[in-house]
Parts: C-alpha cells; structure tokens; sequence
C-alpha cells in the first residue's frame, strides 16, 4: 500500500507497482483513467523500442482528485531512438512546453538522464524533489515487462 504525507504526496523514494496497481491505486476516478489511457499509449512506444522501465511523477501521482497532467520519465539507455522517431515521434517533442505530448497522451515524457535543472539534476533526481518545498518526495516506479 501506497503512504502518503498530510498534503497528499508519496513518502520518499521509489514506490513499484505493477500497471494493475498504477490502476487501482490512481485510476480511482474517470478523470484519472483517462489519463492511465493515455498514459498507456505512450507507455506501449516506449516500450516497443526497448524501454525497461519508467517513472511516474507530477499531480498524478498524488491524492489529488483532478490532477493536471502526469509526468513520465523513462530509462533511457536501452532504447532505439531511431525506431521511436519512426512509430511515435510525439513522445520526443518539446517544441511549445511539449503541447504534443500533452494533446495525445495527457502527460509529459522525459528521458530519466537528461538534465532538468541547472548544474546538472536529472529528471530522474528532479521528479524526488518537491518543487513548493525542495524537500525529498516519492515517484511511482513501473517496469514496462508488467504492462
């Protein structure tokens, strides 16, 4: 099960779950699964291209009922980028705050290595930040062989 502080968000660390735990633990309104939708989306290109495993972050992977979005970043480093360009280059655009991502999927994808914030926090270390207060936060971890 997973623990959440008073203001809704994961205790420190990584919380692995299986995509049927993703969805029972966050798919608790329409809302939500329509974002686990097109969250599935992207997950299945990642995926077909070699992706093991990702990370789920932002207001999604909170206690909010209505979160804006969810923000994935995924490993990298096994991936055929070649390939992902070929079946489903929306995931790497960026171009207007990444405006095609959020169309087609309803969340944000990031490669876990690259740099975030200044001097040289990945997104993998940014998404354990809390951006109000700097303090340590959790991320939902999803090996991509359990979707």
């Amino acid at each position: 099960m997973l623990t959440f502080d008073t203001k809704g968000i994961l205790l420190p660390g990584v919380h692995w779950l299986t995509w049927q735990e993703v969805y029972n633990n966050f798919g608790y309104n329409q809302y939500r699964r329509n974002l686990l939708f097109g969250m599935m989306i992207g997950l299945n290109s990642l995926k077909q291209v070699g992706c093991q495993e990702v990370y789920i972050d932002g207001s999604f992977a909170t206690q909010k009922q209505l979160p804006g979005d969810f923000d994935i970043c995924y490993e990298d480093s096994t991936m055929d980028f070649d390939q992902l360009e070929i079946i489903d280059p929306t995931i790497l655009s960026f171009e207007n705050l990444r405006a095609a991502q959020k169309g087609k999927y309803g969340g944000e994808f990031f490669p876990m290595t690259a740099v975030a914030a200044p001097p040289d926090i990945t997104y993998f270390e940014f998404f354990q930040i809390d951006k109000n207060t700097g303090d340590p936060k959790g991320i939902v971890g999803l090996k991509l062989a359990t979707t």
